[in-house]
């Protein structure tokens, strides 16, 4: 197995560097893996395999909001995600901050606007449709959990798409629960939060 970078048995003696071992030779590994089979979810109860993982991430929101001027500061947006095994833990901790980051945007920021007879889009560039940028990111504590999905390869599960689906509806409700409101469209705009919405 590999520790720091060297190649140890399971007693933790060190065998030597993984380069200086692998030498200068061509490698080549071949692995197959059959996951178990899907099938298509129960149509009354919304149950099933319909994927061969899933992957899960909780998020909380800590928000600021003036009423009286509409606007919202996420302080704080905390995520647990399990991702099954992470291979390059750097990475996956970057991914959680980008789909949490995206999550955000949806939240508070991001919204196609059409013209009313909606035939032209009146925010085409980034100058008009708003996305977060690092001084709208708040600070994001990130809990990674290793909990491996036998039915995956290497039990990996999946990193990026899930905290753009959990930061939204965090951001959100504690936006509700700060303010009472029942908000029920997003982007949470600041005429939604001014004198009751």
């Amino acid at each position: 197995r590999l520790a720091d970078g060297k190649v140890v048995t399971d007693g933790g003696e060190v065998i030597g560097d993984l380069a200086e071992i692998l030498g200068d030779g061509a490698i080549e590994l071949e692995r197959e893996f059959r996951h178990r089979p899907t099938e298509p979810f129960d149509p009354r109860t919304g149950q099933g395999f319909g994927h061969v993982q899933y992957s899960f991430c909780a998020h909380r929101a800590v928000v600021e909001v003036d009423t009286e001027l509409g606007l919202v500061k996420v302080v704080e947006l905390a995520a647990a995600q399990d991702v099954g095994k992470a291979l390059n833990p750097l990475s996956v901790v970057g991914q959680i901050h980008g789909g949490s980051a995206q999550g955000l945007g949806l939240a508070v920021m991001e919204e196609i606007v059409v013209s009313p007879d909606g035939a032209r889009v009146r925010n085409p560039s980034f100058t008009d449709y708003l996305i977060p940028t690092i001084l709208d990111t708040p600070a994001m504590p990130v809990e990674v959990l290793e909990l491996a999905d036998d039915n995956a390869p290497y039990g990996l599960r999946g990193v990026g798409e899930a905290p753009t689906l959990s930061s939204t509806p965090a951001v959100v409700a504690a936006i509700r629960a700060a303010t009472g409101l029942p908000l029920k469209r997003v982007p949470v705009r600041p005429e939604h939060l001014i004198d009751g919405g």
